[in-house]
C-alpha cells in the first residue's frame, strides 16, 4: 500500500473572483502541468502552517486569513496523496516566481491554461458554487411575495437557490419553479428543486435530495447540480459515494422550520466537515452575517431559509 502525502493547497482568491494557477517547473513530475500552489505538508506540521510556508517560499506572499474548505484524494502512479485545500482570500504582498514557475489569474468558468494536474481539476467545478444559498418558501409567504423576495435577493447578489415547495400544488409549484429558474438564469445563477426529479429535468435545473432520497438513491440523478441535506456521517458519506456536488448539513443552530430538532451546533459541524471531499453549506439558523464564522469552520458557506430574503443584512 503507498504511503499517503499531505499537500496543503491554496486557492488564492482575488476580489473579481479570479483565483491563481501555477505550473509545475521543469524537472519535476507532471512538469508543464498546472495546479494550485502548495506543497508537501512536514511531519507534525499543522496543515495551515503549512500553506503558509508553501506560499511564502512558492510566491513570497503572508497569509491574512485562509478559509479550511475541502479534501481530496487521488491516487499517481509515484504517490498517493490528500489534497487539503484552503480558500485564500487575504494576503499581503504581490505573488512572484520564487522557484521559476509560471503562474496565471483564471475565471472560474473560462480556465485558459492547461493541462490541469489530474488531482487538481475536480475541484474548478465546486469553486463555481456561490457560498449563500437561498432556499425559497412560497409555501409560507405567498407565491407574488417569494417571487420579488427572490428578484430582490438576485439583484443583491444572491446566486444559488434551492426552490423547496412540497407543500404547493404541483402546477402552482411548477409555475413558480419556472419563474424562479429564469431569474436565477437571468444572472448567471445556479437553481436546484427539491425533491423533483422530473420537474428538474423538465425545466433544466438541477437536484435537491431530502435525507430520505439521499439514503433510498442508487446512483446520481443525471442534472449538472445534484445536492442532498445530510444529518450525520453516514449521510455525509452517501453523498460522496453518489458523487454529488454538494451538501447542506445541520440544523447547526435552532430553527422555527424544525422546531422539535435538537441543533449539532458548530463543534459538531466542525468536526463532521473536517477532511470532508464535497462543498458543505451550513443549515439552521443561519443569517448573512454567520457566513465567516461558518467559513472559519470549514463550510463552504451558509443555507438560509428566512434569512436570504430579509432585506436586513447582518
Amino acid at each position: 500500500m503507498q504511503r499517503v502525502v499531505d499537500v496543503a493547497a491554496g486557492i488564492i482568491e482575488r476580489s473579481d473572483g479570479k483565483f491563481l494557477l501555477s505550473q509545475r517547473p521543469p524537472g519535476k513530475v507532471y512538469e508543464g502541468y498546472w495546479e494550485f500552489p502548495g506543497g508537501k505538508v512536514e511531519l507534525d506540521e499543522p496543515i495551515s502552517d503549512a500553506l503558509a510556508r508553501e506560499l511564502r517560499e512558492e510566491l513570497g506572499i503572508e497569509v491574512e486569513l485562509a478559509y479550511p474548505w475541502i479534501t481530496t484524494s487521488y491516487i499517481y502512479k509515484h504517490a498517493a496523496v490528500r489534497l487539503h485545500f484552503y480558500r485564500v482570500v487575504r494576503w499581503r504582498g504581490d505573488p512572484s516566481s520564487k522557484e521559476g514557475q509560471a503562474f496565471s489569474w483564471q475565471a472560474k468558468k473560462k480556465i485558459t491554461v492547461g493541462p490541469m494536474l489530474p488531482a487538481n481539476a475536480p475541484v474548478v467545478k465546486a469553486l463555481c458554487l456561490p457560498v449563500q444559498l437561498g432556499i425559497t418558501c412560497a409555501w409560507e409567504v405567498g407565491i407574488k411575495h417569494a417571487i420579488e423576495s427572490v428578484r430582490s435577493a438576485l439583484e443583491r447578489g444572491l446566486r444559488l437557490v434551492q426552490i423547496r415547495e412540497g407543500n404547493l400544488d404541483p402546477a402552482i409549484r411548477e409555475v413558480f419553479a419556472a419563474q424562479v429558474i429564469k431569474a436565477v438564469r437571468e444572472v448567471d445563477g445556479i437553481a436546484v428543486i427539491n425533491g423533483d426529479l422530473k420537474l428538474a429535468m423538465s425545466l433544466g435545473a438541477g437536484l435537491h435530495l431530502p435525507s430520505r432520497e439521499l439514503i433510498a438513491t442508487n446512483a446520481r440523478p443525471n442534472v449538472e447540480w445534484c445536492s442532498a441535506s445530510c444529518h450525520d456521517r453516514a449521510e455525509l458519506d452517501r453523498a460522496n459515494d453518489l458523487g454529488l456536488d454538494f451538501v447542506l448539513l445541520g440544523p447547526v443552530e435552532q430553527t422555527p422550520s424544525h422546531a422539535d430538532a435538537t441543533p449539532m451546533g458548530w463543534g459538531k459541524f466542525e468536526n463532521l466537515v473536517q477532511n470532508y471531499p464535497l462543498p458543505v453549506f451550513a443549515l439552521g439558523g443561519m443569517r448573512p452575517g454567520n457566513l465567516d464564522a461558518a467559513r472559519r469552520r470549514g463550510a463552504h458557506g451558509i443555507a438560509m431559509l428566512r434569512g436570504a430574503w430579509n432585506q436586513q443584512q447582518d
